[in-house]
């Protein structure tokens, strides 16, 4: 029993620190940031949560200076995103036995781990499809953007499907100007 609460207590220690490189991001310290997220990304290695591992790489993304250090980043969250999804049920509960947890700062919400990486799906394949856009590759950014278009159906009515949806009709907009017609 004790080793599960430390493990919990590690788990919430790591969102927190998530949540706590978040606000110095936007507060306008993205190099700290990044340090501290690089730092975190090193402890909890390659083998860690993928629930933590894609959100700490979702936000490492938005750190980025260099468009295709950016696309490294969000091609990372979308992969501990599908490992989490594809690992479920061989776990029970939260990853690590420990309690569920939402996403930290800004995520979608959800208490359930598995239903916040769901929810962060569309997120996940907008943000690459802009990646995709800035360096240039509008089909990469166009199959990206039917990926977004189709994982958002899974999402519940409300301000935050809204706004991705709203972010797909966008990119697809420029997109459609800079290349032609989105297919």
């Amino acid at each position: 029993m004790a080793e599960q609460v430390r493990q919990a207590e590690h788990e919430d220690g790591v969102l927190t620190r998530i949540g706590q490189a978040i606000m110095l991001h936007r507060a306008g310290d993205r190099e700290e940031a990044r340090n501290r997220l690089a730092a975190l990304w090193q402890e909890i290695g390659p083998r860690g949560d993928a629930f933590h591992r894609c959100a700490l790489a979702h936000y490492m993304a938005d750190t980025q200076d260099d468009p295709r250090d950016e696309l490294y980043w969000d091609l990372r969250a979308l992969e501990a995103a599908e490992r989490f999804v594809t690992d479920r049920p061989a776990r029970s509960g939260a990853p690590g036995g420990g309690p569920a947890a939402a996403p930290p700062a800004g995520g979608p919400g959800a208490r359930q781990p598995l239903a916040a990486l769901r929810a962060f799906f569309p997120a996940l394949h907008l943000d690459l499809a802009a990646d995709y856009a800035g360096l240039d590759r509008p089909a990469d950014a166009r199959a990206q953007l039917r990926r977004a278009r189709a994982s958002i159906r899974a999402l519940a009515d409300g301000e935050y499907r809204r706004r991705l949806t709203d972010a797909i009709e966008r990119l697809e907009l420029r997109i459609e100007g800079a290349a032609g017609p989105f297919r």
